[in-house]
């Protein structure tokens, strides 16, 4: 959790309400409010959804791949299940596969009620950090 909190969660992240909970290399959880974070009709963006699954799964991919390392997004999907209105939601990231070069995590959102919203999947390549 140190390490999450001292590396922040990035402009955007930060901007739309993310609020860490967990941070491990086996499981990451933060919540993001619905309010500020909906379409025009009241709903829960859908981009919202992937905004919070990408910050999840590549602050996981980076706590993985060590020191030098930087891990960067090549691939990103999601299947919104359900819209929330109101509260927050919660997004619990666990990897699907840890390797030396690519990562895999799955990110699973709930509402307050602990119903599915959104289910995302995200790959991350992992390269040398520039200048290390």
């Amino acid at each position: 959790m140190d390490w999450a909190t001292e590396r922040g969660m990035g402009a955007l992240a930060e901007k739309m309400g993310l609020n860490w909970v967990e941070f491990s290399v086996d499981r990451c959880v933060a919540t993001m409010p619905v309010e500020g974070n909906t379409q025009p009709v009241g709903l829960m963006h859908g981009g919202a959804y992937v905004v919070l699954g990408e910050s999840l799964g590549s602050m996981a991919a980076n706590l993985h791949a060590g020191p030098g390392k930087l891990a960067v997004g090549v691939d990103i999907n999601a299947t919104h299940t359900r819209s929330a209105t109101s509260g927050v939601v919660t997004g619990v990231c666990t990897p699907v596969h840890l390797g030396r070069s690519i990562t895999v995590h799955e990110i699973v959102v709930n509402d307050d009620q602990g119903r599915r919203c959104s289910t995302i999947r995200i790959t991350n390549m992992i390269k040398d950090l520039p200048g290390a």
